[in-house]
């Protein structure tokens, strides 16, 4: 469980999402409502946009991954004790050069489901001592802990976003 108040104002819609579950169980409860739903998606839906601009379906389980990968690596950096402040990333810049439609959405699925356990895994192995510990990304201030809870709470945001405007 976590004090939203704590949760930097961006993340904190993500936060909401999972603000009653440990992280270990917001991201296995997460992960798999998530992959239920992806793998329950046609592949001719794959290259979906409900509007113009818009990232497609498989666009979106792409940029999923992206995240979850940078928020992990800013947690490990963070849980070792590097002070180094950390930049932001464009979302925006990495979608189209993510090989989203190079892959099947089952692919994508697969792909998803062994991330989600290396997150695990990487989580497990932190202290108390090392969730407490603080560093700065794209110029805010994060706890090792505060990317446990954002991470999945930002997956469900976009499983929200596939559910409502997608599908």
């Amino acid at each position: 469980m976590v004090n939203i108040e704590t949760i930097p104002p961006f993340y904190r819609g993500y936060v909401e999402n999972v603000k009653d579950m440990d992280i270990l169980e917001a991201m296995k409860h997460s992960n798999d409502v998530m992959l239920k739903l992806v793998r329950s998606i046609p592949e001719s839906k794959g290259e979906y946009r409900y509007a113009d601009g818009k990232w497609t379906i498989k666009e979106v389980l792409a940029h999923m991954m992206d995240a979850e990968r940078i928020m992990s690596y800013r947690a490990l950096r963070f849980s070792r004790n590097d002070k180094t402040e950390l930049h932001g990333f464009e979302e925006n810049d990495y979608a189209p050069e993510a090989n989203a439609h190079g892959r099947t959405i089952l692919q994508l699925a697969d792909e998803m489901e062994r991330l989600r356990l290396v997150t695990i895994d990487l989580f497990k192995s932190f202290t108390p001592a090392m969730l407490a510990r603080e560093g700065t990304a794209n110029k805010v201030k994060f706890t090792v802990a505060m990317f446990g809870h954002i991470i999945p709470g930002h997956e469900t945001h976009h499983r929200k976003i596939l559910t409502e405007r997608y599908l």
